[in-house]
């Protein structure tokens, strides 16, 4: 990736990031745990506002801001109960995703790590300890 070179526009641009949330978006319809989470029956709309913000946040087009403002996003998922078990089951659809995508080795950390401190700063309300969790301490 050059200096001139937005990571967006290393990683592929928009086909990657409509790839990417596609897949996400696949995972989550198939999974009636996470999809009680998302309260539209289409799930389109989010599908196309999660798209516009990881295209914004990584460099590329702010349609995102100019539509929806700020991203605010611990205020816009506040309504939602976000245990740290929804947490787990997010990032399991988006390992999945990104594993879809085979980008570099660095590419891939990059977003993952992003993705595993998005997902943990969600988190809104606890729940008891669970088999399977998903250690997003970095340890």
């Amino acid at each position: 990736m050059s200096e001139q070179q937005s990571f967006y526009d290393a990683v592929g641009g928009a086909d990657t990031f409509h790839r990417l949330v596609a897949a996400f978006y696949r995972g989550v319809a198939a999974d009636p745990e996470l999809r009680a989470l998302y309260p539209e029956e289409d799930l389109g709309p989010a599908e196309v506002r999660f798209r516009m913000f990881l295209e914004q946040y990584w460099g590329g087009p702010r349609t995102y801001s100019e539509q929806r403002g700020h991203p605010r996003l611990r205020m816009r998922h506040a309504p939602f109960a976000v245990t740290p078990r929804a947490r787990d089951l997010w990032l399991g659809h988006m390992r999945a995703a990104l594993d879809e995508l085979a980008l570099t080795p660095e590419q891939d950390q990059q977003i993952w790590t992003y993705m595993v401190m998005a997902a943990q700063s969600m988190v809104n309300t606890d729940e008891p300890q669970y088999p399977g969790a998903i250690d997003v301490s970095g340890r």
